[in-house]
């Protein structure tokens, strides 16, 4: 097995500075730490995970929550585009990752809680979860580094996706194009559903316009048939809306497939627009009008902020950081005449 001392030899360095060079320490020239990770990589050394846990305390090993109810589990473009930019970044930063156990009904299974100490994770990506349930509530009460997703929790990081500027973006474009019948079929209860449906009362309330509680409808996040049901019953209202906001693109295009399955047509009978810009929404016929959210800066900066509450918590304050996103104007919104 190559050691560090023969990597050392085949430098001419001595053992500390292919130590200090391995380990990204700052008094070592980048010429030097290049030439050490070279002749490492020739040699095929691999650094001990045990010995490096033994000296450092740390097992370079990160725990991801996710916990998704709707059965898309890592399909999910919203969440998987998180957690791979969150992935992504951990590596570079010299971390793997671990999923926590999900499965209640398995036989002698621990707690999130448990699990995490048992892997001895050094800390925690809550991406998705049920923030009333007793497990989670105890992960969060813990004295473990924890970085949550979309969710705000006292004490604890969390890096949100801008829902409140999403809505009014989206809003905003849809009443430019003189709309003020909107319809909007939301989600399961959570926080990013309270912004969302804030932000659509509060600009109402803005622009002087009455809102139609008929208009809004609960539906679930990615559930494209509730979402055709719904939009089945908005359509079929007395003064049907001019315009249908879906909670998410997949929930769009249930409600697009009703529309068109009525003999309607998209947008000069009737205009709609989704959340979240995925993929699939650039490529239907007319293209969705949607919001994309950032996924790369979301789990590119819950990494980085994970990594320097581990590495350096004195020094890592405790807050809440907001993400942008852009609004994508596509062909399915049509101006009123």
């Amino acid at each position: 097995m190559v050691s560090m001392k023969d990597i050392a030899a085949a430098c001419g360095v001595s053992v500390a500075t292919v130590s200090k060079a391995l380990n990204d320490h700052n008094d070592i020239g980048v010429e030097t730490k290049e030439k050490v990770r070279c002749a490492a990589k020739e040699l095929g050394y691999y650094p001990n995970s045990s010995a490096r846990a033994l000296k450092t305390r740390r097992t370079y090993n990160l725990g991801v929550l996710y916990k998704e109810e709707s059965g898309s589990g890592l399909t999910h473009d919203y969440f998987s585009g998180i957690l791979e930019n969150f992935r992504n970044t951990a590596e570079t930063g010299g971390y793997d990752i671990t999923f926590l156990s999900n499965s209640k009904a398995q036989k002698d299974r621990m707690s999130y809680l448990e699990h995490t100490l048992y892997r001895g994770m050094d800390g925690v990506l809550i991406a998705v979860a049920d923030y009333s349930d007793l497990e989670v509530m105890e992960l969060l009460a813990s004295e473990l580094p924890v970085v949550t997703v979309d969710y705000v929790y006292n004490g604890r990081i969390s890096v949100m996706s801008d829902n409140i500027a999403g809505m009014e973006a989206l809003l905003s474009y849809l009443y430019t194009q003189k709309h003020r019948e909107i319809a909007y079929i939301y989600g399961e209860e959570s926080m990013v559903t309270t912004n969302r449906l804030s932000a659509y009362y509060r600009f109402h309330e803005e622009k002087n316009m009455a809102v139609r509680e008929e208009l809004l409808r609960r539906g679930k996040y990615r559930d494209s048939y509730t979402a055709g049901v719904l939009t089945s019953q908005m359509l079929e209202q007395q003064h049907p809306p001019t315009c249908i906001m879906y909670a998410d693109d997949f929930s769009a295009i249930g409600g697009m497939n009703v529309i068109k399955n009525k003999g309607l047509r998209i947008p000069e009978d009737i205009s709609i627009a989704g959340y979240d810009g995925i993929t699939m929404a650039s490529q239907l016929e007319p293209q969705l009008t949607t919001y994309r959210q950032d996924t790369v800066g979301i789990g590119s900066l819950a990494a980085k902020k994970l990594i320097s509450l581990i590495e350096n918590p004195k020094a890592t304050p405790i807050s809440q950081y907001v993400m942008s996103g852009e609004l994508i104007v596509g062909g399915s919104v049509a101006k009123i005449l």
